[in-house]
């Protein structure tokens, strides 16, 4: 749904040139244009409009001096720096255009008629006037020649193999007769000037000639291929034309050919036979065609036509149309009409070979015009909702207009079509924001029609409805009327005559006020026009517009880009630069448009595409250049767009990866904006979708969530991009438009929780104007089921910038009760009986699903049901009540209410047999009230408020009752149901505390003995869990006699000398069994040496301090003394071992670095370099065994734990399990200060002071080479490792990538504490200074 568009125009005129210019060609490196007349060759520059060279061929006798000699071909020849002129006579002619000599390279004496180079420049073609062909290399050395007309038909003649012939098959209405006719040939046509023409294939493999058949008098089309074997030859059409051109892609060749009543452009296959036509807009015998020409990459067929003299008086016309076909149709774009006589009369014309859309036209009259075009989209430039998003395609004299806010009609069908007089060349859409539907058609008379929307009091005869009209259907559509129309009124009619496309880039930029460009044709400057309503003379019926104001340029402006919301006009220059167009001011001007910081914008290379867009608060100039080059300003933002469209606030671009993104430019940067672009790593979230290969944005529908993208074949598809559907259902959410947007996220499959989401208050404050607007009980419905306390804007649908206002949000998750809550009082208060499904789901979509009250709901409605027509049976609620709860579920629900109508209610509606559930509750209803309810909740599981009911129903059911409390461990329950001096009190407390004795928790088992007065059985389970003071406590209770109570005391003593209190223990046989000798042994064992001596003089017996006290703490000493000298030892054999393991693991890191291969951090924890091993290997290794021990109870994985960090050399975690040893060490000697501080009072009591300050002195040292070995075990530099990468300036690439590896792999979670030193407390006074 593309037009071309005309973007500028070169010219020279009145070369002072001897002759009248009969052919030209391009030199594409030079850019100029050489141009062969009847005496010899002109070079001109068309920029500086010089001429460069002037070579004469009448002086070297290659043209006769009469005027009468003809130039047939001309062509630059790259590689030779020469070109290569042909001549009618018969001379090939090499002229190096440097040295200005001249060369005749062969010579042909019965002429030449044409010359055609292969488009690598390899061969030569020359057609004779012996109506042969000659083939030459590029040396001019001939290869063959053959005649034109064959007999044969060629390599590729079609095979019958006995079917389907021609006598046999359906002719119609025709008849059978029509099988036997004799094809007539018709002769050629009258115009034909019976030369031959010549076409090659793109890739230059093959090429075409058309040719008049001597024999038929008709043309013939013959293929030939690269060696000159012919390959085919066209089927007999009648009418055939001389045109010829084969489409550089190589599928197609066209011509033309006249039919009874059209002329149409054909084509033909490589095998010669027709494929496809399209029908040029003429009479027959009207006009004849020139010529074809298919640009350089196929995509515009340029048709030269001319017309036939029919009235001798006439002024005949020649014209230009060029071509284009998009989903099988071919739309005639652009139409040039020039002069058949005189000056503007046409003798040649091309594309350029090296940009595409570049026509070269020459003129009679020394007159050279160079058209430059490129694609654009006229679409409605309006942002509101008021714009219809239309888009005007031009096809010859229609305007092919497509509403897509109203219907997606695919090309090249459209909504509605617009007539014109004449062929359409230009059309703009009004920039007045309010009037963005109005357009204006310039078509090829200079005229400007201008159609406007709006009620029209008679049908408009020019505006056609098209797709979306028919027989039965009332069209919707409101079409625009043809309001005026101008003709132009320039200065200089003569320029007009001259150069058909005088005007370009015209703008509608208000009512009556049109912008338009035009190029001069003496030095590169354009001129900027305003165009105004002129006063009508009163003899004219037709409005004219004038020219009001001018502003000249110095450069040559290619493009013009209008903003309306601002009135901005930006024009861009050739060369890039960008400048400010102030047309509402009074004096007209123009001025560099400048960035923020003062300085002009310029692109880097010229755009075909502009728009303004303004972008963090600041306008931009946007620009894509045909190499799908994006710049914002003069910044480079991608190198990979195909197109865009900027709306609103968006940005809308397609991309080569075939994704489509959209950029919020509201609060955007060039550097964000580039990044976007830029990061395919980044999550991209609602900006990017992926879309079909090739597509290009045709359009975005405003205040819509439509994108209209079109495939390359033509046809249509429209997507509603994430980011534009959410940022309109935002803005309609923010207008409290709740029905639009429900509608809108329930078509594209939004999650409904956005509508609360969004804004939290302000959705609960308006919860009843949201039920209005949905007014529809299905849809809201919907809108409980999808609810979730999950917030949408932080997961699913993030804000594209974060709001700097904090909307309220629920903390405690209760976000689903609160919108149950506020829609079911919303609800009750405008309809309860119309809304009566809405509020049972919001009852039963709460987090807890109150399903009793929904239950009693409906049966509520069983019982009377309400008078309004809207209102719901309950057979109709509970069906509903199915589909959202499991039919089982709510039976049993039903069942919970105690109400057997509810019950059978519900039963009759799920799918149980009726033999199952009535005799049940037949059996039910017979109970008495509570226990039939204790059945009801022991059938429904609900074991607490059964044995509540169970408990009322009298003592001879406590039995049963005592029973499912044990079986369900229901104890704390059922011991309130009853007063503490009950006897079911009593036997729920027995129970319980057996209950606990067997889960061995004795001590909480002992005191609900205890406190039920259980004395017997609290006393043993006391005694299993070593309560000494309860144990002696419920003994008193039981009045035991004294030998009971001091067996009890040792057997008391003896659980707590094998739980290690020795103290508890001596102070039982102290005071319960009056053994004071047992105690002082009790507390020697257990090292209580002041106690022991406490115990001595208080008995008065000190005797025993000789026999027992002194040898224990002389024995004891020597204890310490072992201990100390083994940890010692330990301590320093283990800090050796640890060095020499780093040092081989740094050894080992530093050959992985030099060989740059990265190992896992476990290879490095081998303490010898040679069995270094990777990762992989490692955790193979190890992972079969952790997972069979995983299997096992928890003491033997701690047991697994202690084996893992093994002490072996070179074993795998070697310094790990050496500083767990060192752990231990530091730690043992931490926990035995506050013992050796007590031995030593007593050592120096009792004048050991010798053993006293060995001891001590032992201790000291063993101390002091913990405290200074500290340091050098627990690193710093290790610490960091184990926590962070190696980074910073010192690091490489390898450091890094092993510092990060070996994080990766390193120190697992529960060794990570091994690597933190452990602490020392120096503050615990541990000395005996009396020693010193």
């Amino acid at each position: 749904m593309r037009n071309l568009k005309l973007c500028q125009t070169l010219e020279f005129r009145e070369v002072p040139a001897p002759g009248k210019p009969q052919c030209f060609c391009l030199r594409t490196e030079q850019r100029t244009v050489i141009v062969g007349s009847e005496y010899g060759l002109t070079e001109v520059d068309p920029v500086t409009r010089e001429v460069k060279n002037e070579i004469p061929l009448v002086a070297e006798g290659f043209l006769p001096e009469d005027g009468s000699g003809c130039i047939v071909g001309i062509q630059d020849l790259l590689d030779q720096e020469s070109v290569c002129v042909a001549t009618a006579s018969g001379d090939v002619i090499l002229c190096n255009l440097g040295t200005r000599q001249l060369e005749c390279v062969g010579s042909v004496a019965s002429g030449i008629s044409v010359m055609s180079w292969s488009p690598d420049q390899e061969l030569v073609l020359l057609a004779t006037g012996q109506q042969s062909l000659v083939m030459m290399t590029k040396d001019f050395e001939p290869i063959m020649e053959q005649q034109i007309h064959q007999d044969d038909f060629g390599e590729s003649k079609f095979i019958t193999v006995g079917w389907g012939r021609k006598e046999t098959q359906f002719h119609g209405s025709e008849g059978r007769q029509a099988a036997f006719q004799m094809q007539m040939h018709e002769s050629a046509l009258p115009w034909d000037d019976h030369k031959p023409r010549v076409t090659w294939r793109g890739d230059g493999q093959f090429f075409a000639v058309t040719v008049v058949c001597p024999e038929t008098g008709a043309r013939k089309v013959r293929v030939w291929n690269r060696e000159f074997a012919l390959q085919s030859t066209s089927e007999p059409v009648a009418g055939l034309g001389p045109a010829l051109a084969w489409k550089p892609s190589g599928s197609l060749i066209a011509s033309t050919q006249d039919k009874p009543n059209q002329q149409d452009v054909v084509f033909f296959e490589k095998n010669g036979l027709l494929h496809g036509h399209f029908t040029l807009p003429f009479l027959k015998d009207e006009v004849k065609v020139n010529d074809l020409l298919w640009n350089a990459d196929s995509t515009v067929l340029a048709v030269w036509l001319e017309d036939l003299q029919t009235q001798e008086d006439s002024t005949l016309k020649s014209y230009v149309q060029l071509w284009t076909i998009g989903n099988y149709h071919w739309y005639l774009k652009q139409s040039l009409p020039f002069s058949a006589c005189g000056k503007s009369k046409i003798m040649s014309l091309m594309w350029d070979p090296v940009t595409p859309y570049r026509l070269h036209v020459l003129c009679q009259g020394w007159h050279y015009l160079c058209y430059d075009w490129h694609w654009t989209t006229d679409r409605s430039l309006g942002d509101n909702s008021s714009d219809m998003a239309n888009v005007a395609v031009i096809d010859g004299n229609r305007v092919l207009v497509t509403v897509f806010r109203q219907s997606v009609v695919p090309p090249p069908m459209c909504s509605y079509r617009l007539l014109l007089p004449h062929p359409v060349n230009q059309v703009v859409f009004s920039a007045h924001p309010q009037r963005s539907n109005d357009l204006a058609v310039l078509d090829s008379s200079d005229q400007i029609s201008v159609y406007k929307c709006g009620d029209s009091p008679s049908v408009d005869p020019t505006v056609k409805l098209g797709a979306v009209g028919g027989n039965g259907f009332k069209v919707s559509l409101r079409t625009p009327h043809l309001e005026k129309r101008y003709k132009i009124r320039f200065e200089n009619s003569e320029d007009q005559e001259v150069n058909p496309l005088k005007l370009c880039l015209l703008t509608w930029i208000e009512d009556d006020v049109f912008l338009a460009v035009s190029h001069s044709q003496s030095s590169p400057q354009s001129v900027v026009h305003r165009l105004t309503v002129a006063p009508a003379d009163t003899g004219d019926e037709q409005e004219q517009l004038t020219v009001s104001s001018s502003v000249t340029v110095d450069g040559v402006i290619i493009s013009l880009c209008c903003n309306s919301k601002t009135k901005s006009v930006a024009l861009q220059l050739a060369g890039g630069q960008i400048l400010k167009y102030l047309w509402e001011s009074r004096s007209l001007a123009v001025e560099p448009w400048k960035k923020p910081g003062g300085f002009p914008v310029q692109f880097p290379y010229p755009c075909t595409q502009t728009e303004l867009a303004t972008i963090g608060g600041e306008e931009c100039v946007l620009g894509l250049t045909d190499r799908c080059r994006f710049f914002i300003n003069d910044n480079e933002v991608a190198s990979d767009i195909t197109s865009f469209a900027a709306y609103d606030e968006f940005l809308l671009l397609t991309t080569h990866s075939h994704t489509c993104q959209c950029f919020c430019l509201r609060d955007a940067s060039f550097k964000t904006l580039q990044a976007g672009l830029s990061g395919s790593h980044l999550p991209h979230g609602e900006t990017l979708r992926k879309v079909e290969r090739g597509s290009r944005i045709v359009t975005v529908v405003p205040q819509d969530t439509k994108l209209v993208l079109q495939m390359p074949r033509g046809n249509l598809e429209v997507v509603h991009h994430r980011a534009l559907v959410l940022a309109q259902i935002r803005k309609w959410l923010d207008k409290l438009m709740f029905k639009e947007a429900f509608e809108c996220m329930r078509k594209l499959r939004i999650n409904l929780n956005l509508i609360h989401d969004h804004n939290p208050q302000v959705f609960l404050e308006n919860v009843e104007a949201f039920i209005r607007q949905i007014d529809s009980v299905n849809h809201i419905n919907l809108f409980f089921t999808e609810l979730k306390e999950e917030d949408v804007t932080k997961t699913m649908y993030p804000p594209p910038v974060t709001s700097t206002v904090q909307l309220s949000r629920d903390p405690e998750g209760r976000k689903v009760d609160l919108i149950c809550d506020a829609m079911r009082a919303a609800m009750e208060n405008i309809n309860p009986h119309k809304y009566c499904l809405s509020i049972l789901t919001s009852h039963v979509k709460k987090t807890t699903p109150e399903l009793e009250i929904v239950l009693q709901k409906v049966h509520e409605l069983q019982g009377n049901a309400p008078p309004d027509p809207d209102a719901v049976s309950a057979e109709e609620a509970l069906k509903y009540l199915l589909l959202l709860v499991d039919v089982n579920e709510l039976y049993d629900h039903s069942l919970g209410t105690y109400d057997f109508d509810l019950v059978l209610m519900v039963a009759e509606k799920s799918q149980k047999d009726p033999k199952e559930y009535l005799p049940f509750l037949n059996t039910l209803k017979k109970m008495e009230t509570n226990y039939q309810r204790f059945t009801i909740d022991k059938y429904l599981k609900r074991y607490e408020k059964a044995i509540g009911h169970l408990s009322k129903c009298g003592p001879e059911y406590f039995p049963e009752c005592l029973n499912l409390i044990k079986d369900k461990n229901l104890y704390n329950e059922a011991l309130k149901l009853y007063p503490p001096n009950s006897q079911q009190y009593k036997d729920i407390s027995i129970a319980y505390g057996e209950h606990l004795m067997q889960e061995h928790l004795y001590e909480p088992g002992g005191l609900v003995f205890a406190r039920c007065g259980a004395h017997e059985k609290a006393l043993d389970a006391f005694l299993a869990c070593g309560s000494w003071q309860q144990a002696l406590c419920v003994a008193a209770q039981l009045h035991l006699s004294k030998d009971q109570l001091c067996g009890l005391g040792r057997t008391l003593a003896g659980k707590l000398v094998e739980q290690r209190k020795h103290s508890d223990a001596a102070t039982v046989l102290e005071q319960y069994t009056q053994d004071y000798e047992e105690a002082v042994l009790v507390l020697l064992e257990g090292a209580a040496w002041e106690e022991a001596l406490r115990l001595v003089h208080k008995y008065n017996r000190l005797d025993i301090i000789e026999t027992n006290i002194k040898p224990s703490i002389l024995e004891a000493q020597k204890n310490y003394m072992a201990f100390l000298d083994s940890q010692t030892a330990t301590f320093s054999r283990h800090k050796k071992r640890l060095l020499v393991v780093r040092e081989l693991k740094g050894q080992a890191q530093q050959v992985h670095l030099d060989e740059e291969v990265p190992h896992g951090q476990e290879s490095d924890l081998y303490s010898e370099t040679s069995s270094v091993m990777s990762a992989s290997d490692m955790s193979g290794r190890y992972s079969h065994s952790n997972s069979r021990i995983s299997a096992r109870s928890s003491k033997n994985r701690r047991k697994a734990e202690r084996k893992k960090h093994s002490l072996r050399e070179g074993s795998p975690l070697e310094e790990q399990a050496l500083l767990e040893a060192l752990r231990e060490v530091v730690q043992g000697a931490e926990k035995v200060k506050e013992e050796i501080h007590h031995i030593l009072k007593v050592l120096f009591l009792f004048e050991f002071d010798e053993q006293a300050r060995e001891l001590q002195k032992a201790f000291e040292d063993t101390l002091q080479l913990i405290e200074s070995s500290l340091p050098e075990i627990w690193t710093l530099t290790h610490q960091q490792n184990s926590a962070t990468p190696i980074l910073g300036p010192n690091s490489t690439a390898n450091s890094i990538m092993a510092s990060y590896q070996q994080q990766k792999t390193s120190v697992p979670v529960l060794d990570a504490e091994l690597f933190i030193p452990p602490k020392i407390n120096k503050r615990t006074q541990w000395k005996l200074s009396l020693l010193e």
